[in-house]
């Protein structure tokens, strides 16, 4: 049976699909970690104009263009990327790979001093509104984000960066196919700033009939990437209007996503620290009264090289003592049962970021309309900018689970955004997909 009419005949099933990726001629770029560069969402300005001088070819200039003092409507960045991106396709810079293929991605890291390896498996996945049921988000988006993305993919037409989407792969079936693809010699081998990079083209009929078979009965989760994938719907529906009904496959049916199992011990899920600044001394007493009343709180000293630990902490919070950590704890933890939303899921309610979201950070943002929040993985960071002065309070929140991930997005429920970190980030540049033609 013929995979389309697979799916066909099976709804609610998620739709795995290889397609023709177009990756860069080596030939022509040289060191492919040149050229790499990661996901838009975490490049800084600096680091943006860094990649931008690593190669004339980074991916960068698709990706995350510079915007420049005379940009107009008509010449922009997303103008540009699409000139340049015409330009590397016309030049056989990038080039496509005419059959059909599922892309194995490897990626070895150093984390917390221990090497971890990531394997996973890059494909086009038909896209399905949230209400299906078929894909499942964890996290909610922000309106503006969507918006730059969208202009980018009506100008280029393309995916360049994948999403990562997991999946529960009981008795490693997908795992232990992947891993025999991976003991061929890959088409592409890097190491890039410490991290090594591999990845193989896999097109053999019966490796993509059954990785797409496995895959078929498992509901995706979406890790990375909430706002590309909101963007790729809103860009599917604005296709099908300009477009005569087809088939389904025309290629803005599907988004590029690196699927990985939740199993994977390369998968590793980091918090998303918060940080304020610009409230009022009004807004801060105000503030540390409130905390009692939800509250227990706890000091200690911060230690020279980071944050101590508190068991039992809900956050920890800079900027409230010099010098000091302080540990918040929920008094009655039964009793936010009944000061938490009651529209979300209890998993929802009992989740560390959620109890500080709607009892802090909320309340702090509505005392001070002039205050404005920052978010950053990175604790040393979130720290030094306290003790710096430019931002006066640091919310400190612990790591989620994946299986708490797992049970919100099986709740039909979403945290709040910005709440997860999957480390380290997908790279950008070793697969591009059209979306263009049809699958």
């Amino acid at each position: 049976m013929d995979l389309r009419d697979y799916y066909k005949r099976r709804k609610h099933l998620a739709e795995i699909s290889p397609f023709s990726g177009m990756r860069y001629n080596q030939e022509i770029v040289g060191d492919m970690a040149s050229v790499i560069c990661p996901p838009y969402d975490i490049i800084s300005p600096e680091e943006q104009a860094a990649y931008y001088a690593k190669s004339d070819y980074n991916i960068i200039r698709l990706e995350h263009g510079m915007v420049l003092p005379d940009d107009t409507k008509a010449n922009n960045k997303h103008s540009r990327a699409s000139a340049t991106f015409n330009q590397w396709l016309k030049d056989r810079v990038l080039v496509i790979d005419h059959v059909p293929s599922f892309y194995i991605h490897e990626h070895v890291f150093t984390y917390q001093n221990i090497r971890k390896r990531r394997l996973g498996l890059t494909a086009c996945v038909r896209l399905e509104p949230w209400e299906k049921k078929i894909l499942f988000p964890h996290e909610n988006t922000v309106p503006g984000i969507k918006s730059d993305r969208l202009d980018l993919m009506r100008a280029c037409a393309a995916n360049f960066s994948p999403l990562l989407g997991l999946y529960e792969d009981m008795g490693q079936k997908v795992t232990k196919l992947l891993t025999s693809q991976a003991s061929r010699k890959p088409a592409i081998d890097i190491t890039d700033s410490g991290d090594t990079h591999k990845l193989w083209v896999a097109n053999e009929p019966e490796f993509v009939q059954r990785v797409s078979h496995f895959l078929a009965s498992k509901p995706i989760y979406i890790a990375d990437g909430h706002h590309r994938y909101e963007t790729a719907l809103a860009y599917r529906d604005e296709k099908r209007q300009e477009n005569p009904p087809g088939k389904g496959e025309e290629a803005f049916n599907f988004v590029m996503m690196t699927l990985v199992p939740f199993s994977d011990p390369g998968l590793i899920v980091l918090p998303v620290h918060r940080l304020i600044r610009n409230l009022s001394s009004k807004a801060l007493a105000q503030f540390r009264s409130d905390l009692e009343t939800s509250f227990e709180s706890e000091s200690a000293p911060l230690d020279e090289n980071g944050v101590p630990e508190i068991r039992g902490a809900t956050t920890r919070v800079l900027g409230l003592e010099t010098g000091n950590v302080v540990a918040l704890k929920p008094h009655q933890p039964s009793s936010l049962k009944e000061i938490m939303p009651q529209e979300h899921s209890e998993a929802y309610r009992k989740l560390d970021i959620s109890i500080i979201q709607h009892l802090i950070i909320d309340k702090l943002t509505t005392l001070d309309k002039s205050s404005s929040l920052a978010y950053t993985p990175d604790m040393l960071e979130a720290r030094g900018l306290v003790e710096s002065g430019e931002y006066q309070l640091a919310f400190l929140l612990n790591p989620i689970p994946v299986t708490t991930i797992k049970a919100i997005a099986d709740a039909n429920d979403k945290m709040p955004g910005k709440s997860t970190y999957f480390y380290p980030k997908l790279p950008t540049g070793l697969v591009i997909n059209s979306l263009e033609g049809t699958l």
